[in-house]
């Protein structure tokens, strides 16, 4: 994101039209023209900066970081000068942009299912929510933890940013660091221990399994149960391996490879809502924690 020219120059305009204003502000020359002028541009800027991120798949939160920096600089300023105005602006500004920062980093991050590669237990327009601070505090999507540091464990619906794609993916985490894992026959075995499934139901050659591992147990489903060319993955170091629960309708592991570590933004812990198009009303049937 911040490699990007287009969103340098939104940020770049953004900041020098706050400061722009700040001056003129304090040395009493804005104008309503002029007010107008640096509004109007400022928004301009902003939906090209918040249009690239989007587009590079970036990461709200820092953004929400620099914007409260920016809010509390307008107060701190205000307060020094003895200007009510920007005292009044940066208080009102700072306020909701730190929470929601707060919030959205550290806390809970909105995420919306893409693909059908987690069906049954998610579908393509759940809405859920990401715990942020399941394996730790940090700032960006990746990189290491600064505070209370833990691992991913197996069965974790897990949220992270794979190695080939800059983009957020959820799957099921199968294996960790040092494991061996093996697919065969639409059956699963980490070091040599096959996970326990027990047929749920049988339909149009959609077959759904129970599925236990170590405690997790999930539900999977398959087309058919017809033999497979059987797959080994060692998992190196600092690495982990992740399926979707529809097991013939994934990309993952076994197609781009393991994820590592600090790549993992948190778990999916609540469906909020479901809206699977933009014609349909919103539906709130499927609220609920995922298993």
């Amino acid at each position: 994101m911040f490699k990007d020219p287009v969103f340098i120059l939104a940020l770049v305009g953004v900041i020098f039209l706050i400061a722009l204003w700040i001056s003129k502000v304090l040395h009493e020359t804005l104008t309503n023209q002029a007010q107008q002028i640096i509004y109007s541009l400022g928004f301009l800027f902003a939906l090209l900066g918040i249009y690239r991120i989007f587009v590079n798949a970036g990461d709200l939160g820092i953004i929400l970081f620099l914007g409260s920096i920016i809010c509390l600089l307008i107060l701190l300023v205000g307060i020094y000068k003895n200007n009510n105005l920007l005292k009044v602006t940066g208080r009102g500004w700072f306020i909701p942009v730190f929470l929601i920062f707060v919030l959205r980093t550290f806390i809970y991050e909105p995420y919306q299912i893409p693909s059908g590669s987690m069906i049954p237990g998610l579908i393509v327009g759940d809405f859920i929510l990401v715990n942020k601070h399941s394996y730790g505090l940090k700032m960006n999507r990746i990189g290491k933890p600064f505070f209370s540091a833990s691992d991913p464990d197996y069965g974790d619906v897990v949220v992270f940013v794979p190695p080939h794609k800059n983009v957020p993916y959820i799957k099921r985490l199968i294996g960790k660091p040092g494991d061996i894992v093996r697919y065969e026959n639409k059956k699963l075995f980490v070091n040599g221990e096959p996970l326990e499934q027990k047929l749920i139901s049988h339909n149009s050659n959609k077959i759904l399994l129970e599925e236990t591992f170590k405690g997790s147990i999930r539900t999977i489903r398959l087309q058919g149960l017809s033999s497979s060319y059987p797959e080994e993955f060692s998992i190196p170091e600092n690495h982990y391996f992740v399926m979707g629960d529809n097991r013939d309708n994934s990309s993952d592991s076994r197609v781009w490879g393991f994820v590592p570590r600090e790549n993992f933004m948190g778990t999916g812990d609540l469906i909020w809502m479901t809206w699977e198009c933009w014609t349909c009303l919103p539906s709130f049937t499927r609220t609920g924690f995922i298993n």
